[in-house]
């Protein structure tokens, strides 16, 4: 989940981005599970369903620059882990930069994110130290921190991811596109000079 808060300044519109924990399958075995399957279990999306929305995803993500790599065997995996790195990067500055990262792990790569091998390497890839990523980890002392604040945010009533708070107050959920989020931005840039 993104929360976002944003502040105009002549034309343009400075995001400052945090991102907070959510999972979609908290109880997902280790070994993760076929994408396709998943989502045809969980939310009764058909193979033509499924192949429509990959196809929409990888378009918009081109658009922006962004590879999405599906495949039908793709696997999906808990994030928790993941999740606990970029709140360790987060205190470090980076954790805008973790979670664009582990995006391009996950959906361009099809790698691991649960894998903490996989994740202290994203670390490392973005100017963190490997080792003390893969402590970190290992250790699990942000689990508790991680699980308060997925609980917050679950009782405010995110139930699925995207899920954006402009400014704390403003809610969107689901895929809106960049022409969709421009305009919640702009209205609210607009909002504030009024």
């Amino acid at each position: 989940m993104c929360l976002v808060r944003e502040a105009a300044r002549d034309t343009q519109t400075e995001l400052d981005i945090h991102w907070h924990p959510f999972e979609l399958n908290p109880q997902m075995a280790e070994g993760g599970e076929n994408l396709r399957d998943n989502l045809a279990s969980k939310y009764g999306t058909t193979l033509e369903g499924s192949i429509k929305a990959r196809a929409r995803l990888t378009e918009m993500g081109a658009a922006l620059g962004f590879t999405f790599n599906y495949a039908d065997d793709m696997r999906m995996y808990n994030t928790f882990r993941a999740h606990q790195l970029i709140d360790w990067t987060a205190e470090q500055g980076k954790g805008h930069e973790m979670k664009q990262a582990l995006f391009s792990a996950f959906f361009t790569r099809r790698e691991n994110v649960s894998d903490i091998q996989v994740l202290a390497n994203a670390a490392a890839g973005i100017g963190l130290n490997r080792a003390d990523a893969l402590d970190m980890l290992q250790s699990q002392d942000r689990a508790n921190h991680v699980r308060q604040k997925e609980q917050f945010w679950i009782s405010r009533g995110i139930q699925g991811v995207p899920a954006m708070a402009f400014d704390k107050r403003h809610l969107v959920t689901g895929a809106q596109g960049e022409e969709n989020y421009a305009r919640i931005l702009l209205h609210l840039r607009d909002d504030r000079a009024a």
